[in-house]
């Protein structure tokens, strides 16, 4: 029995303080089994780590017992006995590997891990949700690792989250055995006498672990790694290259001071990107960067960039040929990543080294992630001469992350906590197809699982999912649908099974005929009009306009339509469709004028829309009394459609100013060449033929989707963030329209991204000195010049067309505008209007746009004393900062924080309380403290909390950027898909052989399938497409918030009239962004009741 180790001097305690500290995975190994030794501790389990407490008194022994055992006591280990008979192998020490592995402990499993590695080399860094916080603390995270989520952004590097967890696991007598590869499983031949079981290959092959029995297999070997019996399916996106780096930080002062980067995207801060590229050639779509034990960078890299750079030397199709390390020169990606690296950081960071890997090399990678894959089940049930085994995945064999996104680590350690609460269903003896069924319905929630709809109550959460995840069904998936997961005897998976067979099922009915007898029914007593086919009958145009007017009557008068001018009739009803119901034309006036045979199948196409805009209508005779709008799915179309007209309007009031010889201008177009998109099948850009299904259209023009780019920069356009140009023709993003073709973007704006530090506290004039007001004694405050933006921050050319802009908000809220928002930035404050219940309720708080103004500009950092900071800072409700409220806007109105908000907030407090009063001088405080030498010595508490939440409120921006490109990506490969079998089809259509009209029956319906898929991803696209300005007015209010800081916090008598006048600017221009924003938000509320109706 081993002896209390609280004398002084004791060596255990020595060697406990060094396995706390140590660094290296052998170190730690070394360490625990030298401790063991002195204390004379055998065994596994939760009876080992008993006798480690008894043994280990010291304080920081104590500190962490507490800390294990609350952790222990809860309800869902029944005292370490729920799972006491149940043997368990995890592979794979990674992350998420040794979470599972720690549960499974304090369930009181036996738990053998085996790592194919004996060191942890990683030192890419993970981005932490609060959630998992708040789980490693109560793990005793600090104790092991005392700069513990210290920083301005939550993350850790994985090797240092490795090593804490790896300490835990060892403490709670899980054995880990390193230098150990699974090759697969051994079926027990036998189990006679109630002996045998499933065993595992193992290499070496003399390993001791090669004779251990286990029921229950947990794997996390990672992406590349999935046992037997599993399926995986894969997303693929656009061609996606990452880089991740690594450089050295020695925490100097000039270090520390250098702000993260919590992410920054194209999508909707393309001016950065734009200014990078051309000052260092660099071309990138996304980049973030974090400060932790290295200074981490990841980027996501263009290919031509790549190419042009030198860092890809040769262009291959195929995606692993393209990255292969004879294909790379590896020098040439040396310098891209630190170039990039440097520009971001506004070259602040000295002397830039990189760190480097298990292999001693510069710690630079590059990778390949258009393909994402993830397992179609999350466990299954091997049986074998009578004996079971529950495999279940976790970590990336079960879902690969979307590294942008920041999911990995808190989606696996929720899988993690999901495959504990199997096996502990396993070992009460629930059922086999119980057990799997109920996980499968929990896995349907974890690839949809964020930190705005998992529960907000973070320190109740447990393995329990119903404490994770909230409004759970555990039996969503019926164990009569989880059969194919119980395999018997030796694995034969029919990989075939599931095949794709969407146009044999899909188009079951007759969708031609239907149309037909739905285009006669909708036009059906207007006069001049009979419908019998699609050529003839629509010829005139009448029956296009019978067919606006049964739906939308209000858009046509029937009396003015002149049947003598068949292309002027056509051209206003596609016009009226494409603008007020957000239908995409797909022929010209001219063609369906015309509507010779081979224009046939793009009238099908086209009225399709309709049918699918109003299919869902009541009957005729109830229609015409009242309009009726395009179901839900339109909405979206039709208001990017009103957009882009506005924005078109506004473009062309100003070129039209800016042109003083207006005559000159429309000689000059007079004197153009006929365009190719005077027919729908010719290519606008390329003059390729361009088929129905892969088929665009944009102020008139006809073009393939691949076509629709930017005359500058080449970027993919899409509906809605577009810009056209009358004079040449020529489309342009949004970022090169205002500049004449040749005019360079201006090359001499200071490089430092608008994120964290960079902007919130430097001016533009001065890099190094804070935005706020200086403290007492500071010689001068800061002067910053209008003339020269954050790069990022809204440019001379997003200025110039924000003043022109205003008419675009007004054209798009007269439906149902509020009279408020005629009130200009002069009008009174209205007071506020209060909503919703009484007493305890929710209020919801109304506010004039002068009143919105005046909130989000608030000046909290102010150069008065300052009062003594609250003893718990991150519970102030301080609603007004900009920092604070990520969506301040995102509804009409501000809603108070109610108490369900406030738990997620008060659990990581009341986790940070507990270890103030626990560590004392603990190791995080010995560990570094320069920490302190940047914004505590600057600002008080409350202040560096507002810029922390500041910074996660721009991380969320960034990861909902990122999951919108992802799905944009995803979008327009099924349109290529969906292209291939549409051009096929039609050529076959179009053929002129005596093919049977049933087999072309067969292939029209089949086009219309692929149509209304078409049509279905546009609407989804364009929804998307909402979002996207949405976040680029979000990322516009946020830079012109810092913007007017600057100024606000220069001393009145210090202003130049410059000065002022551009704060003036600034004022009316932030006052636009929260007006669109709120037209977004009445749109999208527009839609969603539609839906909810439809």
């Amino acid at each position: 029995m081993s002896m209390p180790a609280d004398e002084p001097g004791n060596p255990a305690h020595a060697v406990f303080e060094r396995f706390l500290r140590a660094r290296e995975c052998r170190e730690v190994l070394g360490c625990f089994a030298e401790l063991c030794g002195q204390l004379g501790l055998q065994g596994s389990g939760l009876q080992l780590y008993r006798g480690l407490r008894a043994a280990l008194n010291s304080w920081s022994a104590k500190a962490l017992w507490s800390k294990l055992d609350k952790k222990a006591e809860h309800k869902d280990y029944d005292q370490g006995t729920a799972c006491a008979s149940t043997k368990c192998l995890v592979v794979g020490a990674g992350p998420c590997g040794l979470r599972a592995a720690i549960e499974l402990a304090l369930l009181g499993a036996r738990v053998v891990l085996l790592e194919k590695r004996d060191s942890f080399s990683r030192n890419n860094v993970l981005h932490l949700w609060p959630f998992t916080i708040h789980d490693l603390r109560a793990l005793g995270a600090k104790k092991f690792y005392g700069r513990f989520c210290t920083g301005t952004l939550d993350h850790i590097s994985i090797r240092q989250l490795q090593l804490i967890l790896l300490k835990v696991a060892l403490l709670l007598g899980v054995e880990v055995h390193s230098n150990v590869q699974f090759k697969g499983l051994v079926p027990p031949v036998g189990k006679a006498g109630g002996q045998g079981g499933w065993r595992a290959v193992l290499q070496p092959g003399s390993s001791p672990l090669s004779n251990y029995e286990f029921d229950v297999l947990i794997s996390a070997g990672g992406g590349k790694f999935v046992p037997e019996g599993f399926k995986r399916k894969e997303t693929r996106g656009k061609l996606a290259i990452g880089i991740t780096t690594n450089f050295i930080n020695r925490h100097s002062r000039a270090e520390v001071e250098v702000a993260e980067i919590s992410g920054v995207a194209r999508i909707y801060n393309q001016k950065f990107f734009q200014n990078l590229y051309n000052k260092t050639g660099i071309d990138l779509e996304n980049i973030v960067y974090y400060k932790d034990d290295t200074h981490y960078f990841v980027m996501t890299a263009k290919k031509q960039s790549l190419i042009e750079k030198g860092v890809i030397l040769q262009d291959k199709a195929d995606i692993e040929s393209l990255l292969s390390p004879e294909n790379v020169n590896r020098d040439a990606l040396l310098s891209y990543a630190k170039e990039a690296a440097n520009f971001s950081t506004n070259y602040r960071l000295p002397e830039l080294e990189f760190a480097l890997n298990h292999r001693a090399l510069p710690d630079v990678d590059m990778f390949d992630f258009t393909c994402m894959t993830r397992s179609e089940n999350a466990a299954l049930v091997r049986e074998h001469n009578g004996a079971r085994l529950l495999l279940g995945l976790v970590g990336d064999c079960l879902v690969e992350p979307f590294w942008p996104l920041g999911t990995g680590v808190a989606r696996g350690f929720l899988a993690a906590f999901d495959a504990a609460w199997m096996v502990r269903r396993w070992a009460a003896g629930t059922p086999p197809l119980e057990v799997l069924a109920e996980r499968e319905s929990i896995y349907q929630h974890l690839s949809q699982t964020s930190p705005d709809n998992t529960n907000k109550n973070i320190s109740q959460y447990s393995i329990d999912p119903a404490t994770r995840y909230p409004n759970i069904n555990l039996q969503a998936i019926k164990p009569s649908q989880v059969r194919d997961l119980y395999l018997v005897g030796m694995v034969d998976v029919d990989h075939k099974r599931k095949s794709d067979n969407r146009l044999s099922t899909a188009v079951s009915g007759d969708a031609y005929e239907e149309l037909l007898s739905w285009c006669r029914a909708s036009t059906a007593g207007y006069r001049g009009v009979t419908v019998t086919d699609f050529t003839t009958s629509w010829t005139s145009g009448l029956a296009l306009c019978a067919l606006i007017h049964r739906f939308r009557p209000d858009l046509v008068d029937l009396d003015s339509v002149d049947p003598q001018d068949p292309i002027q009739t056509h051209q206003m009803m596609l016009d009226t469709a494409e603008q007020e119901l957000g239908i995409q034309p797909v022929l010209s006036s001219a063609e369906m004028a015309a509507m010779a045979e081979p224009s046939r199948l793009g009238l099908i196409t086209y009225l399709s829309q309709f049918y699918e805009a109003f299919k869902t209508s009541p009957e005729a005779e109830e229609l015409s009394k009242k309009p009726l709008s395009p179901r839900g799915t339109r909405g979206a179309i039709l208001f990017l459609s009103r957009l882009q007209k506005n924005r078109s309007l506004t473009h062309k009031r100003v070129q039209d100013s800016a042109q003083k010889d207006a005559e000159a201008k429309r000689s000059r177009r007079d004197m153009e060449p006929p365009s190719h998109g005077d027919s729908s099948d010719a290519c606008y850009f390329c003059g390729r033929r361009v088929y129905i299904l892969e088929r665009a259209s944009a102020e008139g023009r006809f073009f393939h989707r691949g076509c629709f780019q930017c005359q500058r920069c080449r970027a993919t356009l899409r509906l809605g963030d577009y810009a056209f140009r009358e004079e040449d023709g020529h489309f342009y993003c949004s970022l090169h329209y205002p500049n004449p073709p040749g005019m360079e973007l201006p090359q001499d704006e200071p490089r430092a991204l608008p994120d964290g530090d960079a902007a919130v506290a430097r001016p533009p004039s001065n890099a190094g000195r804070p935005c706020v007001s200086p403290k007492e004694g500071a010689p001068n405050p800061p002067q910053p010049p209008p003339a020269a933006p954050q790069p990022g921050a809204v440019g001379d050319e997003e200025d110039a067309e924000d003043t022109v802009d205003v008419e675009e908000q007004e054209l798009l809220a007269q439906p149902g505008r509020d009279a408020r928002e005629e009130e200009g930035p002069g009008a009174e404050p209205r007071g506020a209007a209060e909503e919703g219940e009484e007493g305890r309720g929710r209020r919801k708080i109304i506010l004039t746009p002068l009143e919105k103004l005046k909130l989000s500009t608030l000046n909290l950092l102010t150069t008065e004393a300052e009062p003594e900071p609250p003893p718990k800072p991150a519970r102030l409700r301080l609603q007004a900062a900009p920092e604070a409220l990520p969506a301040l806007w995102q509804g009409q109105g501000i809603w108070e924080e109610d108490e369900e908000m406030a738990m997620e907030k008060e659990a990581l407090e009341e986790s940070d309380s507990e270890e103030e009063e626990e560590e004392g001088t603990d190791l995080g405080i010995m560990a570094e403290s320069c920490l302190g030498l940047g914004e505590e010595e600057k600002y008080p508490t409350w202040k560096r909390t507002l810029t922390r939440r500041a910074r996660e409120a721009q991380m969320k921006r960034f990861c909902k950027a990122q999951a919108i490109q992802r799905r944009l990506e995803e979008i327009e490969v099924t349109f290529r898909e969906l292209e291939k079998q549409g051009i096929k089809l039609e050529k076959l259509l179009r053929d002129e052989d005596g093919n049977p009209a049933d087999q072309k029956t067969q292939w029209m319906n089949q086009l219309l399938y692929l149509v209304q898929k078409k049509n279905s991803l546009m609407s989804e696209e364009s929804d998307l497409m909402i979002a996207v300005q949405e976040l680029k007015l979000e990322e516009q209010q946020w830079q012109l918030d810092q913007k007017l800081r600057c100024y606000m916090n220069m001393e009145e008598s210090l202003k130049t009239p410059e000065d002022c006048a551009a704060e003036q600017e600034i004022l009316v221009q932030l006052l636009e962004v929260v007006n669109k924003r709120n037209v977004l938000i009445h749109v999208q509320e527009e839609k969603r009741l539609s839906e909810l109706q439809a």
